[in-house]
């Protein structure tokens, strides 16, 4: 299988999966190296081949969406936007919540992979905000359609690597070293809860002052179903309430009812009353 063949199999097959063949263009080497290996064990040596399989089977057809799964993450991805929600936004979203007499920030993070953003916001809020939030409580539901990624995260062990855009004194501060990885200490996994959950077919309920869905929905999904959960994290966000995009993903065009947050960071505020 070359490249080439692959691009053709991935242009014509993504959209029947509701996937942008652009969204893939960095990236098709990893689907296509899993492809090529599926191919391998099922003994099958073309493309073609292949694609009436997935045309003919439901299981297949599942097997090759999980193959364009691309779970890239590290501690304090998008330093800008993690600064940003540290020094001013969360502890707006916790004044706006207290005024409206809330004691808990609910937070979602759609598509969380191995767990590394979720606990970056668990602690920026634990390690800079709770000081001067007593009485608010960070609340966070992490979602991922693989289990292997949840098992992963659950087990928040970490090669140093993925915190290396982290502030410095957090590792002394939060995690503790076993067989070479970095492990976050127990005290900072509170308040987190890790469910299977594929965003195309259920959202959790709301209303939700905090989602943070980068790098999934408005990269690799077509413009039809991201305009769809978009439509259904708006219903989900409390007036107020921040939708955190990933660094070089935009909103689809002639969206209304976010405005931009915090200048140019992918950071958009649902607008009031809509």
């Amino acid at each position: 299988m070359t490249d080439d063949d692959c691009v053709r199999f991935l242009q014509a097959t993504l959209p029947g999966l509701e996937l942008k063949w652009a969204g893939y263009r960095k990236v098709r080497r990893t689907v296509c190296k899993r492809i090529a290996r599926r191919m391998r064990d099922l003994g099958l040596t073309t493309l073609a081949e292949y694609a009436h399989l997935v045309a003919q089977s439901a299981e297949e057809q599942a097997r090759l969406d999980a193959f364009c799964r691309i779970p890239i993450s590290r501690f304090y991805r998008d330093r800008g936007v993690f600064d940003a929600l540290a020094t001013t936004l969360l502890p707006d979203l916790a004044d706006r919540a207290s005024a409206a007499a809330e004691k808990t920030l609910r937070c979602w993070s759609a598509g969380c992979a191995s767990g590394e953003e979720v606990y970056t916001l668990r602690l920026v809020w634990d390690l800079s905000l709770q000081t001067r939030h007593q009485d608010m409580r960070l609340a966070i539901l992490a979602t991922d359609a693989d289990e292997v990624m949840l098992a992963r995260a659950a087990a928040a062990c970490y090669p140093p690597g993925s915190l290396k855009d982290a502030p410095a004194d957090w590792l002394a501060r939060a995690f503790m070293e076993a067989g070479g990885l970095l492990c976050l200490r127990p005290a900072f996994r509170h308040d987190i809860a890790f469910r299977q959950q594929d965003i195309r077919l259920m959202q959790p309920d709301g209303p939700l002052h905090l989602v943070l869905c980068r790098n999934l929905v408005f990269t690799y999904f077509t413009d039809a179903l991201q305009r769809r959960l978009l439509a259904a994290i708006a219903d989900r966000l409390a007036d107020g309430g921040l939708l955190v995009l990933g660094a070089h993903e935009r909103l689809p065009a002639h969206t209304t009812g976010f405005r931009p947050a915090c200048g140019a960071l992918p950071i958009w505020r649902k607008a009031v009353d809509q």
